[in-house]
């Protein structure tokens, strides 16, 4: 297990959780260099002091919040910590709320969190009252300066807290041309809905997140191992005749036929969900929380205009 990255405690009412937080997330991808393409140098960076233009070692860096034109305070740990010495240690839970209610748009990054030393009863009665109420904890914690929205949702005999974003650093949809609203409004017709049901029904099963792989790394290195075994490993790859074209316009002309294709071609015929939990169904509910929302696998800018950081 990798270090942890934060220590403190869950905090509602009177009682209080010691607990440690730990990544539940592990990106998987590529880490390229940057080439000169004249001689495929790899490019450097450098973090130089713009007054003298000289080189600056990681151990002279520190962080400065400029509050002026070219007036700087400088922020250390500490003064970090001291700005708000109960926000920076605590997961302050501020509502229980039912797990459903939550948007996915909202979620964003997973942590597990295990309990710390003589913490493990209160965290055992915490896991199972947010778990027998089909509720999850909302609760605010500073990580690295920033502080955070959070969800605490128990996850078989874990734990975890995953970061949300604030009301404000979601887009509205103004400014984007969407269908409308009603069927009709939107040239839909009771058959293509009825179709496009059929072809739900059939492609519908329970979420089984080991049947999903990442291909594209595997197809991306085949590329790779490709062009090493060509001797292309200097050659820039240029778009093949027609191949840049623009992708052709979205209108489809006869949305039912299209589904009508579908359904013939079919995805494997699956047994119906029914409507009702089923045994696997149940005894999945009752060791796993009701939150069935996928928090988003990229953590988002969390800086905005309204919040100027060092």
């Amino acid at each position: 297990m990798a270090r942890s990255l934060w220590k403190g405690a869950i905090t509602f009412g009177l009682v209080n959780v010691p607990v440690e937080l730990y990544p539940a997330e592990e990106r998987k991808g590529f880490e390229f260099s940057m080439l000169d393409k004249r001689d495929f140098s790899p490019v450097g960076y450098k973090r130089y002091n713009k007054k003298s233009g000289k080189e600056v070692e990681w151990s002279d860096i520190v962080k400065g919040y400029e509050y002026e034109k070219d007036q700087y305070v400088v922020l250390s740990e500490e003064d970090f910590r001291r700005a708000n010495v109960k926000a920076t240690r605590t997961i302050e839970i501020r509502a229980f709320v039912p797990a459903g209610e939550i948007p996915a748009q909202f979620y964003e990054t997973p942590y597990y969190l295990a309990p710390g030393e003589r913490g493990e009863k209160v965290y055992a009665l915490l896991r199972e009252t947010l778990r027998s109420t089909e509720r999850v904890a909302v609760a605010q914690v500073v990580i690295r300066s920033t502080q955070h929205l959070a969800a605490v949702v128990p996850v078989e005999r874990a734990l975890m807290l995953i970061t949300l974003r604030y009301a404000d650093e979601l887009r509205g949809t103004r400014g984007l041309e969407l269908p409308a609203e009603s069927l009709k409004s939107a040239g839909i017709t009771a058959k293509e809905i009825d179709l496009a049901k059929r072809l739900v029904d059939d492609m519908g099963e329970h979420w089984k997140p080991e049947e999903f792989k990442d291909t594209y790394h595997q197809d991306l290195m085949r590329r790779i191992h490709e062009k090493i075994k060509r001797g292309e490993t200097k050659e820039i790859t240029k778009p093949e005749r027609g191949e840049a074209a623009a992708p052709r316009s979205a209108q489809v002309i006869d949305l039912a036929a299209l589904l009508k294709e579908s359904l013939a071609k079919g995805a494997p015929r699956k047994k119906p969900l029914q409507a009702g939990r089923s045994k696997a169904g149940a005894k999945s509910a009752a060791g796993k929380p009701s939150l069935r929302l996928v928090p988003s696998s990229r953590a988002s800018n969390r800086g905005s205009a309204k919040r100027k950081r060092a």
